[in-house]
C-alpha cells in the first residue's frame, strides 16, 4: 500500500509539472486517436483578434528559474491572429468528446498526474499507483482523467466552466485542429497574455497583489503542505474568476498551465525575429512549451506565473495542472 508523505522533499524548481517521461507508465498507451468525423460542428469560443504588432519577448528578470531560458528580451514581430478569450472548459471539451467520441491519453494510459493535496487522505493507499521521487507531491492516479480529475469517485459536475486538465499536448492539438484551430506560438500566447504591457512582471503591471487584491489563481501558505486560499480558491477556479488583462485575456497566469505549439529550446538570439515558431530540425528534441503557471505555483518554488515565465513537458504528459487554448491565423 502507498502510504501517503508527511513530511515533503525539499521543492525542486524544475518540477513545475508533472510528466510521464522515465515512468514505468510511458509505454503503455496506444497512440492518441484522431477526432472522429462528426456533423456537430464546434461550437464558436469567445476570442480576441490581435492585430500585427511587435514587442518586446522574454525577460532578464533575476528572479527567473535559471535554465528555463526566459531571455534575453529580444524584439518580436507578429502577423494578426486570434486568440481564445478563455482557456478551454470541462464543457468546451466535453462537446468535443461527445461530438468525436475522442478518447484521451490519460484516460488510455489509465493512469495521470495528481496534486497529493487534492486526494483524500483515506483514499490515498487505494488511488495512488507512484509518485515522482523528485517531487512526490505528485500523484500517478489510477483513473484520473479529464472527467474525473482527482480520481475515480470525482467529478467535475460543479466545475463546467473550469479549465479542463489532464490533457496532453496531443489532447490539445485533437481538440485544436476538431475546432478549426491550433495551439499558439509560444510568441503569440506571450504577447497576448502580457495584455499590452511592455515588460512588466504580471499581465497588469509589477505587483503581484497590488493593495492586497488577487488577480489571478496561485498559491498562498507554505508549499507544498498549506494553501491558505487567500485569493478563493484552493484547485482550479473558473476561467473568469479574475478580471482580464488589457487585451481581454482570462485566466493567463495561474490556474493551469497552456500547452503552445512549439518545441523546448533555450539559448534565444537577441536579433529580432518575425513569427516564430520554435526549433526545426533533429535537434529540437520532443518537449513542448507550457506557459502561464497554475494554481500550485508559488515564490518560494515556482516563480513562474508570469508572461515572460515558461517550462515545458513531453507531448503525452497530463496532471491536474495542465489544461490550454486555441489561436487561429487571421483569413
Amino acid at each position: 500500500m502507498t502510504t501517503k508523505p508527511t513530511t515533503p522533499a525539499a521543492p525542486v524548481k524544475p518540477c513545475c509539472a508533472a510528466s510521464r517521461a522515465g515512468t514505468s507508465a510511458a509505454a503503455i498507451a496506444e497512440p492518441p486517436s484522431s477526432p472522429s468525423p462528426s456533423t456537430m460542428a464546434a461550437p464558436r469560443r469567445a476570442a480576441v483578434l490581435l492585430p500585427a504588432a511587435t514587442f518586446l519577448m522574454g525577460t532578464d528578470y533575476a528572479g527567473a528559474n535559471p535554465g528555463d531560458g526566459e531571455g534575453p528580451v529580444r524584439p518580436v514581430s507578429l502577423s494578426p491572429f486570434w486568440i481564445d478569450a478563455h482557456p478551454v472548459t470541462n464543457a468546451d471539451f466535453a462537446v468535443f468528446v461527445n461530438a468525436t467520441g475522442y478518447v484521451t491519453e490519460a484516460e488510455r494510459f489509465g493512469t495521470s498526474f495528481v496534486f497529493q493535496g487534492q486526494i483524500p487522505d483515506e483514499r490515498y493507499g487505494e488511488v495512488v499507483e507512484d509518485t515522482l521521487a523528485a517531487a512526490p507531491w505528485w500523484c500517478l492516479v489510477r483513473g484520473a482523467a479529464w472527467r474525473t480529475p482527482e480520481g475515480p469517485g470525482s467529478s467535475i459536475d460543479t466545475r463546467m466552466a473550469h479549465p479542463v486538465v489532464h490533457v496532453s499536448w496531443n489532447d490539445a492539438m485533437a481538440y485544436a485542429a476538431w475546432s478549426g484551430a491550433t495551439l499558439p506560438t509560444e510568441a503569440q500566447w506571450e504577447y497576448a497574455a502580457r495584455g499590452g504591457l511592455e515588460q512588466k512582471l504580471y499581465p497588469w503591471g509589477d505587483e503581484l497583489a497590488p493593495q492586497g487584491r488577487h488577480l489571478c489563481n496561485v498559491w498562498q501558505g507554505e508549499f507544498p503542505v498549506l494553501d491558505t486560499g487567500d485569493d478563493g480558491f484552493t484547485g482550479t477556479s473558473p476561467v473568469d474568476a479574475f478580471p482580464p488583462n488589457g487585451h481581454g485575456l482570462y485566466s493567463v497566469t495561474g490556474n493551469t498551465w497552456e500547452w503552445c505549439a512549439d518545441f523546448w529550446s533555450t539559448g534565444f538570439s537577441a536579433a529580432p525575429a518575425r513569427d516564430p515558431q520554435g526549433p526545426e530540425g533533429l535537434d529540437r528534441g520532443t518537449a513542448r512549451v507550457m506557459k502561464g503557471g497554475s494554481f500550485l505555483c508559488h515564490a518560494s518554488y515556482c516563480n513562474r506565473y508570469r508572461p515572460a515565465a515558461r517550462t515545458m513537458n513531453t507531448p503525452d504528459s497530463a496532471a491536474s495542472n495542465i489544461g490550454f487554448r486555441c489561436a487561429r491565423p487571421v483569413a
